[in-house]
């Protein structure tokens, strides 16, 4: 056997129901969120086997997420803040008007070619990827031939992906969100 990851991405966050541009600030999920959190948990609820160990970023939006399955499994959540999003630096809590506006160049290159780019202020994409890669390695290291669900956010997840698949900086915009 081999271990297992799950790799879950938290509820819709109260940032992005107000389309709000959110890494290390702790938002809470918005009411849509919640019912995908009540849905994501019934889904890997359905799943067998039952999972060793159930992992979260330690921000609300994701721990919380998280904390519907471990009910439904009646485990805890292990917060790990290796898991976090990326940190957004002056980006943080900036709408996209804003960003677009306030961060021109930096901003086009995110939604153009984003692992090349970076939030400003906070971290570039390449030490994200770093950072992401090292926690989940770590976290699977911990649970060998087991099964492991990780709730955390869609920029980690997607440069975790991209590791997993090879692909270099400049590709990682071809990998989906």
């Amino acid at each position: 056997m081999e271990t297992i990851v799950y790799l879950i991405r938290h509820g819709e966050s109260e940032a992005n129901h107000r389309d709000i541009f959110m890494g290390h600030g702790d938002i809470e999920l918005s009411e849509t969120g919640w019912k995908q959190a009540c849905v994501t948990a019934k889904y890997l609820h359905n799943q067998e086997p039952k999972p060793d160990a159930i992992y979260s970023s330690d921000l609300k939006r994701a721990y919380h997420t998280a904390e519907k399955t471990a009910e439904l499994y009646d485990m805890p959540v292990i917060k790990d803040i290796g898991l976090r999003e990326i940190d957004a630096g002056l980006w943080e809590y900036l709408t996209f008007p804003e960003l677009r506006k306030q961060f021109a160049d930096s901003f086009a290159l995110w939604s153009n070619n984003i692992g090349l780019a970076g939030c400003d202020g906070g971290e570039t994409v390449a030490q994200l990827q770093k950072r992401i890669v090292s926690a989940v390695t770590r976290i699977a290291g911990k649970h060998k031939n087991g099964i492991v669900f990780l709730f955390f956010h869609a920029t980690s997840i997607r440069v975790f992906a991209a590791h997993c698949l090879g692909k270099a900086p400049e590709e990682i915009k071809d990998v989906p969100w």
